[in-house]
């Protein structure tokens, strides 16, 4: 009899449902897509409904014969991709690929989805197999084509103006704008002095109460500078102090949704310090399977790209029962909580919880890696958490007047912590606590509260803070920009293409980063704004509703985007900065241009004349003290696409160049000396002069301070996010601080 092929993205995923299924069934993976549109043409014919022209991808060649092998020995096909569009596109594609040329071939090709890789959640999908979703399809279809066309249209104009290479994305360029435009509210902050003034009261029985300055005269204190508040601190001294005023409330504070995708990269950004592709990752193998000892591979958690806070009816039963036995009734709120998702969520699948309450992160850990357990209880406790009481917190201030003057003290005392017994949301636990004190027992009105410490303190207002990975998502989603599986994607695209660099860890555009925003928004700010990119995404939402149709949406962006495009010649478009240097060679002023390696100083009367040199501040930081050996011209640091190197400053008279070394011997050959290099994907590596005579490479920086406890002459340069940054030694193994303290001092500090 002929088994069942079940189809499905990874073997880790495959490996996992192989577990659950009979011997009726025999499962394969497409590892990812096996269709895209050509890597260099355009790939869509406009003139004819905007049909993409899609491609197998290089590589894929073997899995796609396998999967027709299999697919033409077995009775029924399941294609169990991942449950949202872009794995209901790699479904269509797979489909397409397994039936006979112009036939059915008799097979039925089912799509299941499995929100959840457990035996109950497989066989549940298994049951009620279904059709791929054709709307789906067109959806996504029209995402790819969308942000072909905009790149493949916009990326030359970017070529023409600053260098070959750089590309423009209907979102990530959307992204950039952000960044930039916050970096521009930085620079243009201007700071303000202020002050505040505290004040210690004791009591007629000793007691202390801390309090803050809150009214003079009835108002808000407005104190600009040292002097006024010098002046307030006098005549504060000057009066006599009673208790106005004691207010008591209870003050509830509810639990947070389960997470959704952009949330939970968020939380695992300010507590794990997770970057959202990080993140994505590490929950992708959480949600496909982990080998846990003597049960196998088993999926820990529901379907991770959501914009969803619904939780099913049974894992809602099945969480109150457990909170129930786990903590006591108290902890348990009469009714089930429900949370409302965002405006405009898709609410295709489930908030994202563990798939058995018997798996907890206790149970767990020993098979998980500390990535994955550090995810999975972060997941684990804000599930449990959704559902519990809410937090009771007393909340007394105590109100202080003298003459003019009125002090604040505010305390909080938790009289039931509900939820936080679980989850507790530091964050908010910081705003809720700020300025608090310790409210002395037996205070009453009227009665008499003597200063004994009355303290200014000078502060200053601090600009808006440059967006963090997590925080940059957070502002993406709240303008309806891009969708749970492309977060990560856009984050990720700003950073390799050197436009946004990590600084302190939050990001930072670069100079190019800033001209490439500067050029789009110039020429093209109504195609990458929020309104329009957001309006983009809901129409792309239409076509997966079946509201509007592909065409539609596609014939309406394809006329707005022609209409800009027609606007803009890039030959009159233009990112040069006029200086006041004359060429050295033929008298005409330099400009200011971009190549592929920065700005650089170029003749304005080029191409007649071609004579370029290093912007002044960086001539000056690449000068070589030593002359040429060959012309005795000056010797100059350069950049290569390869990475660094010294030429003759005579060039292209002179051509004389040697490497650019860390001033490290080779530790392999001994005669050369080791020098930086970058990859084609521009990530740095250390490797030897005498490439490729010799072949030492390393990842790590080597940096030249000699081990202090083996004496070997250099050090690795190292980040862990348990150290932090660090040396170590490649020989012996023993680890320091920047300081040359050794691993135990490290240890502790961490």
């Amino acid at each position: 009899m002929a088994k069942s092929l079940i189809i499905v993205e990874s073997p880790a995923k495959a490996k996992t449902i192989n577990r659950y299924l009979g011997k009726d069934y025999k499962v394969e993976a497409s590892v990812g897509h096996i269709k895209n549109l050509p890597a260099k043409e355009l790939g869509v014919d406009i003139d004819n409904g905007f049909t993409p022209k899609y491609v197998n991808i290089r590589g894929k060649g073997d899995i796609i014969k396998t999967l027709r092998k299999e697919a033409a020995k077995s009775s029924d096909i399941y294609i169990a991709t991942d449950p949202d569009r872009e794995g209901e596109a790699i479904a269509a594609h797979i489909a397409e690929e397994i039936t006979a040329k112009g036939k059915e071939n008799g097979k039925n090709i089912y799509r299941v989805l499995f929100n959840e890789i457990t035996k109950p959640g497989i066989e549940k999908a298994m049951k009620n197999p279904g059709r791929i979703d054709t709307l789906k399809v067109a959806a996504q279809q029209a995402r790819r084509v969308l942000d072909r066309i905009v790149g493949y249209q916009v990326s030359p104009f970017l070529w023409k103006t600053m260098y070959k290479g750089l590309s423009a994305g209907r979102v990530q360029s959307v992204a950039l704008r952000f960044v930039c435009e916050r970096e521009k509210e930085i620079e243009a902050f201007e700071i303000t002095e202020y002050w505040s003034i505290t004040a210690e009261f004791e009591t007629e029985a000793k007691a202390s109460l801390h309090t803050k300055l809150s009214k003079v005269d009835g108002k808000d204190p407005e104190i600009p500078n040292e002097a006024t508040a010098a002046d307030l601190l006098e005549r504060i001294k000057k009066e006599t102090y009673t208790v106005k005023d004691i207010q008591k409330r209870e003050v509830s504070r509810n639990p947070s949704a389960p997470f959704i995708t952009s949330t939970m990269q968020q939380e695992a950004a300010n507590r794990l310090r997770f970057g959202t592709k990080r993140t994505m990752a590490i929950a992708q193998q959480l949600y496909e399977g982990v080998e846990l000892g003597d049960e196998g591979a088993v999926g820990l958690i529901t379907y991770m790209r959501t914009d969803s806070t619904r939780l099913s009816e049974e894992a809602v039963k099945n969480l109150r029962g457990y909170i129930d036995e786990a903590y006591g009734k108290e902890f348990l709120p009469d009714k089930v909580r429900t949370f409302k998702s965002k405006s405009g969520a898709q609410d295709a699948h489930e908030a994202i919880r563990p798939t058995s309450l018997e798996h907890s992160p206790d149970k767990v850990k020993k098979y998980l890696s500390r990535e994955q357990y550090a995810l999975y209880e972060l997941i684990w406790k804000r599930f449990v958490a959704c559902q519990m009481a809410a937090a009771k917190l007393d909340q007394t201030s105590v109100f202080v007047e003298g003459g003019e003057f009125m002090f604040k003290g505010v305390g909080s005392v938790y009289k039931f912590r509900g939820f936080l017994q679980v989850y507790d949301d530091y964050a908010e636990e910081k705003e809720v606590n700020e300025e608090e004190a310790i409210i002395p027992d037996g205070l009453d009105v009227k009665q008499k509260m003597l200063p004994l410490e009355v303290d200014p303190h000078q502060h200053f207002t601090k600009p808006p803070p440059r967006f963090t990975e997590s925080s940059l998502v957070r502002e993406l989603e709240s303008k309806g920009i891009g969708r749970p599986s492309t977060y990560a994607l856009i984050v990720s695209t700003i950073l390799d293409r050197g436009y946004v660099e990590r600084v302190d860890r939050r990001l930072a555009p670069t100079t190019l980063g800033k001209d490439v925003n500067k050029l789009l928004q110039t020429y093209f700010e109504s195609l990458f704004n929020e309104s329009f990119t957001a309006r983009m995404e809901g129409e792309l939402d239409t076509i997966a509703t079946g509201e509007a149709t592909y065409l539609d949406v596609m014939n309406e962006f394809y006329e707005s985007f022609t209409g800009i495009l027609n606007k803009t010649d890039p030959e009159e478009a233009k990112l040069i900065e006029e200086t006041d240097v004359k060429c050295d060679k033929c008298g005409s002023p330099m400009i200011i241009r971009w190549g592929r390696n920065g700005k650089f100083m170029a003749c304005s009367a080029y191409p007649e004349c071609k004579n370029t040199r290093p912007l002044p501040e960086d001539e000056e930081r690449m000068k070589i003290d030593e002359p040429c050996p060959e012309c005795g011209g000056e010797l100059t640091l350069k950049q290569s696409r390869y990475g660094k190197f010294i030429g003759c400053k005579n060039y292209p008279d002179c051509k004389f160049t040697k490497p650019f070394t860390l001033g490290i011997e080779c530790p392999k050959c001994k005669e050369g000396e080791v020098v930086e290099r970058f990859t084609k994907t521009k990530r740095p590596f250390y490797g030897c002069s005498r490439y490729p005579e010799c072949d030492f490479v390393s990842w790590d920086r080597p940096v030249p301070t000699a081990c202090p406890s083996c004496g070997n002459h250099y050090l690795l340069r190292k980040y862990t996010q348990k150290k932090g940054e660090h040396l170590k030694c490649p020989e012996c193994k023993n680890e320091f601080s920047f300081d040359l303290t050794s691993a135990d001092s490290m240890e502790s500090a961490a």
